[in-house]
């Protein structure tokens, strides 16, 4: 150890010589130091990722340290509807804003649980091998590297001593020699042969350390092709998440759109300032159809234009005025007063007085009916 330290003192001072290696193990071994620093930045970006909260990702890493399970977390989607059912149960189930709640936190639980399952996925198939790698392949890699440095100085340090001694030797050798010094001239000799002999010995420990860890860094090329994989697995799996969040929020957007006119109508009858509010802004730029007048209901006598039930059938739109709507998404109607919708289909829409500011009458060739605003692209 004190040779090689001494050797790799007089490297850095520019006093001693330093076998190089070749142009083919140079590249790998930049490339395995490629490989390790950019897999050590993507699994911990991905860590923050898939749990932003940094104490949370600490606790995850002391429990992996000492090897215990992690306990079960909640997450923001499950802890969020969770708030919401609860506040429901306090403003009323029954009420349009505690059914809204109701139905926003169901969706928010299985937003929850999808992210859970997503992390999951994503730990078992994508962090676990990138962690594997770096924990396990590349201590080994590294292990063997610093031998071979070693293996390195040693050599250089006998290069330099067989030098020394040849140098020794030669000089003995032109000196004449008067007082007949010969018997130090042998000893010299004999310590250039034991100087040449560890050499050879301190080569043939170099090279084959040299072509252990040339195997070890010409493992990277599968070393990537199981990150590629694992990659791809990863992908798939962001994919089905997001497709199931998709999903979800398309789901919830129809129930709300499907059911906000009879939530706005009961709040229309419960509260006061309700009367006064302005419309909304999507339904005032639609222009409107004279006002139907509305009959009194009569007792035991149904009237659906009393109760809100609108005929498209029994209004004509207006003679002009009348907007094209680009449909966004697609929509089955409730029930036949309204009409059913295709993604990126054109329609017709126009409002009507007292109508729910949530909902238009839509018109495709013979086809009429209620068609909810959040479904639909407005074109001047």
């Amino acid at each position: 150890m004190t040779t090689s330290f001494l050797q790799f003192t007089e490297e850095k001072l520019g006093q001693a010589e330093k076998t190089e290696l070749d142009a083919h193990f140079e590249n790998l071994l930049a490339r395995a130091d490629c490989t390790k620093n950019w897999t050590e930045k993507i699994l911990r970006q991905t860590e923050v990722l898939l749990q932003p909260n940094p104490s949370a990702r600490v606790e995850e890493f002391l429990y992996e340290k000492l090897d215990r399970k992690v306990p079960s977390r909640v997450t923001n989607g499950e802890l969020l509807a969770q708030y919401m059912t609860e506040a429901a149960n306090d403003f009323g189930p029954g009420t349009p804003y505690g059914k809204t709640l109701i139905k926003v936190g169901e969706t928010q639980r299985r937003l929850g649980a999808a992210e859970r399952d997503f992390i999951h996925s994503a730990s078992i198939n994508f962090l676990t091998p990138l962690r594997n790698f770096l924990e396990g392949d590349w201590r080994t890699i590294s292990k063997e590297r610093r031998i071979l440095q070693n293996r390195r100085l040693d050599l250089d340090a006998c290069k330099a001593r067989l030098k020394k001694a040849k140098a020794a030797e030669a000089k003995a050798a032109a000196v004449p020699d008067f007082q007949e010094t010969r018997p130090r001239n042998y000893v010299l000799s004999a310590s250039a042969s034991a100087a040449e002999h560890e050499l050879r010995l301190t080569q043939t420990e170099f090279d084959r350390q040299a072509e252990v860890t040339r195997l070890l860094l010409e493992g990277i090329n599968s070393t990537h092709v199981n990150h590629l994989r694992c990659l791809h697995e990863f992908v798939e799996s962001q994919t089905n998440y997001y497709a199931q969040c998709y999903q979800y929020m398309l789901d919830l957007q129809k129930q709300l759109g499907r059911f906000s006119g009879t939530f706005v109508g009961n709040a229309e009858s419960t509260s006061p300032a309700a009367a006064t509010s302005p419309p909304a802004v999507a339904a005032a730029t639609v222009p409107a159809v004279p006002t139907i007048p509305v009959v009194p209901t009569i007792v035991g006598v149904p009237n659906t234009v009393a109760e809100g039930v609108l005929n498209p059938n029994e209004v004509k739109p207006p003679a002009s005025g009348t907007r094209k709507a680009r449909v966004l998404y697609d929509y089955e109607a409730a029930d036949s007063s309204e009409l059913a919708l295709l993604a990126d289909e054109m329609i017709t829409v126009y409002s009507l007085p007292g109508m729910d500011p949530d909902w238009l009458i839509g018109e495709r060739g013979n086809q009429k009916g209620k068609v909810p605003v959040t479904y639909l692209e407005l074109l001047s």
